[in-house]
């Protein structure tokens, strides 16, 4: 079985800016105990639950105790002192939210979304078609699956992938010397010039020839850039780093390390593997780890359990602006003091 033969289609969602009572709100009308974070398009940005709202320590606790309280009076009459504290300004979605997401795609094997949420340490993963949710997967529905005896053993994620190969385009110059007989009659076409002849016009028609053959041969580099990009970001997408792969990963940064290194770069990626297209990265703005989608996100989620306990940093920048456009980002596992 996949993740669409078990997902929840009804999703439940919030905005970045929806008010932390109307969520808590959702949330009891709803009977559910986690809702996704999507933007405009969709496209996850983070995961808020019961526990996000109420704060999983003291002080986010006391912090929180206005909404939650007031939820659940009723319409009751509060203590003064504690109706004192709703003076304070209203938390959104933004502010509590858990990000970045791991997600899954519609053909994920139930068995690895069972190690997913074991490995991340989560209760359930929105499932993504093209970048926007189109359901959800909880332990519930996994445990209905396996009462149904339809959980295999977790296999191991893939890793690695590649680029397809680029197709090259016709010369449109070609397409026209070799049209069908029964498109009418053609037209005259001009001899061919002479190469004894001295003339500047010829010259100079030979440059634009050039030129033109250039531009097309260029916009062509261009358009099949863009398609392997495109391709790799699906690919990173729906690719999922597993335990072989991420001790790996650590041993490669051991070993740089021990060359005198400071940093090693965990993933490459394209800037559109980001929800925001890598702004967010290149402003240095906090937020930036929300943005993360597929491999990139699922890296973060083993560093932030695995590595950061430790004093291990975890910084992202981009690499390169082809075009004036932002190119590829790098993942950087950081130790320098």
């Amino acid at each position: 079985m996949k993740a669409r033969d078990v997902m929840t289609t009804a999703v439940v969602s919030v905005r970045l800016d929806t008010p932390t009572r109307e969520v808590a709100k959702l949330l009891s009308d709803k009977g559910i105990s986690a809702v996704p974070v999507l933007d405009t398009a969709g496209a996850p940005l983070g995961m808020i639950s019961e526990g996000d709202l109420i704060g999983r320590d003291d002080a986010a606790r006391e912090a929180r105790r206005d909404w939650w309280l007031t939820l659940l009076a009723e319409g009751e009459e509060l203590n003064p002192q504690f109706l004192a504290t709703l003076h304070a300004p209203e938390r959104t979605a933004r502010d509590v939210m858990v990000g970045p997401v791991i997600t899954v795609d519609e053909d994920t094997k139930i068995s690895d979304i069972a190690k997913s949420l074991t490995v991340h340490r989560i209760k359930r993963v929105p499932v993504v078609r093209d970048g926007r949710v189109v359901g959800i997967v909880s332990r519930a529905d996994l445990v209905r699956a396996l009462a149904m005896g339809d959980v295999a053993a977790p296999t191991p994620a893939p890793t690695g992938g590649g680029f397809g190969e680029t197709l090259a385009g016709l010369d449109e110059r070609f397409l026209h010397r070799h049209r069908r007989h029964d498109e009418g009659p053609q037209p005259a076409v001009s001899p061919e010039p002479d190469a004894n002849r001295l003339d500047v016009a010829d010259f100079r028609a030979l440059v634009v020839d050039h030129e033109h053959k250039k531009t097309a041969q260029q916009q062509e580099q261009r358009q099949a850039l863009a398609e392997q990009r495109s391709q790799h970001v699906a690919e990173l997408i729906h690719r999922h780093i597993s335990d072989v792969g991420w001790r790996s990963l650590v041993q490669h940064a051991r070993q740089a390390a021990e060359q005198g290194e400071k940093e090693f770069m965990l993933l490459q990626f394209p800037a559109a593997l980001c929800s925001d297209g890598g702004r967010a990265i290149n402003s240095y703005r906090p937020e930036w780890p929300e943005t993360l989608r597929g491999e990139a996100a699922e890296l973060y989620s083993r560093w932030a359990s695995d590595m950061k306990p430790h004093g291990f940093e975890l910084t992202a920048r981009v690499l390169d602006f082809p075009g004036g456009m932002l190119g590829d980002v790098g993942l950087f596992l950081a130790w320098a003091a």
